[in-house]
């Protein structure tokens, strides 16, 4: 049988580039080399996009990130890169801003070539924080307080704006960039000064900032999700940050914190979480996978739907592929699985007319 020539995109130019890396590493390793040729197609920092003869080492996330692998690149036009490698698939693991939010996946439906995950749509729409909690309430979903902020709205008029965060959400809250993940750039704030600095974290990695009232007590719950029209969801898993809230460090530099799978919920609150991961996932017009991010308040048992990530992390701390380890699908078997599921798709876009004559 001929094997498959996957191509595998990763690095970018977002805050995250060292996470997709790390999340590449990974994919390259568990890729079943009797079925996939992997093609390693790399965008650096800079933007430029560049070709490897050999795939990145599998490091742990935390080499990774301290120092990427040494490889054999030759830079190529991103218009061109898909083509060179003659790919029969694309495997996108790019995490954050020119990746994950529709700007390759429509690279690539111009090209006319499979990918896995969401398409331009269901990425824009899970990238952006303050866009997907729009969608999420319209689907009915339970989403926490939240204020959406402009870099101008708060270089305009910074006390007004804390002023008003203080009489909608109180203290404390969290303070994010809307287009970003892997918890960069995010701050809890619990007076105005630390609101201060956070908005000016926050704000140098994007100009929309999203302002969450905390959930007292809160335990984080996940949930992978896995299909194109017809969903299924994975156990839960709850995550156990070594520090206050689940940050950069601690998910990926080894920062002491731990994982339960399955979450140790009741069977109606497991059910419940599965049941509105498929529904968030539907509501942002996913496809192919997603994890689904909520805050459980310890004294009311009370569900609130955080994000969803369109391309979650598939490192070897990541959750994504755990959840679904727990739920009877190996790493290996997960990647057969997300393939499959683009080549579908794929197909089904194929029989669509794209002309009146």
């Amino acid at each position: 049988m001929k094997k498959l020539r996957v191509g595998v995109i990763y690095g970018g130019r977002s805050g995250e580039h060292e996470v997709s890396v790390a999340s590449a590493a990974a994919i390259f390793k568990y890729l079943d080399p009797s079925k996939y040729e992997a093609v390693p197609i790399r965008i650096e920092k800079s933007g430029r996009w560049a070709l490897g003869d050999r795939v990145p080492q599998a490091l742990s996330a935390a080499d990774v990130v301290r120092q990427e692998p040494a490889q054999a690149l030759q830079p190529v036009e991103a218009s061109a890169a898909v083509a060179a490698t003659g790919v029969d698939v694309v495997f996108p693991v790019l995490h954050g801003p020119y990746g994950e939010d529709g700007t390759v996946q429509g690279l690539l439906e111009l090209a006319n070539v499979p990918y896995v995950g969401a398409g331009v749509l269901g990425s824009a729409t899970g990238m952006d924080k303050s866009v997907m909690k729009t969608l999420f309430l319209a689907a009915g979903l339970p989403v926490g307080p939240y204020l959406t902020v402009l870099a101008r709205q708060w270089a305009n008029d910074p006390a007004g704006v804390a002023t008003t965060i203080e009489k909608t959400l109180g203290f404390p809250v969290f303070v994010k960039p809307a287009n970003l993940g892997s918890s960069v750039g995010i701050s809890k704030a619990r007076t105005q000064p630390e609101l201060d600095a956070a908005m000016r974290l926050a704000l140098q990695f994007d100009r929309k900032i999203v302002i969450e009232a905390a959930v007292p007590d809160a335990r984080e719950i996940e949930c992978a999700v896995l299909g194109n029209d017809e969903p299924e969801a994975s156990v839960p898993g709850e995550v156990i940050p070594s520090k206050e809230f689940y940050d950069y460090e601690a998910k990926y530099l080894g920062g002491g914190s731990t994982e339960v799978i399955p979450a140790e919920l009741t069977p109606a609150l497991a059910a419940e979480v599965r049941r509105l991961s498929i529904t968030a996932f539907q509501a942002v017009d996913c496809a192919g996978m997603a994890r689904v991010d909520f805050l459980m308040s310890r004294g009311t048992s009370a569900l609130y739907l955080n994000e969803l990530n369109t391309i979650p992390g598939f490192t070897a701390n990541s959750m994504y592929p755990k959840m679904w380890q727990a739920s009877g699908l190996s790493y290996p078997a997960l990647l057969d699985r997300l393939i499959t599921l683009a080549l579908e798709r794929h197909a089904e876009k194929q029989k669509l007319k794209t002309s009146i004559t």
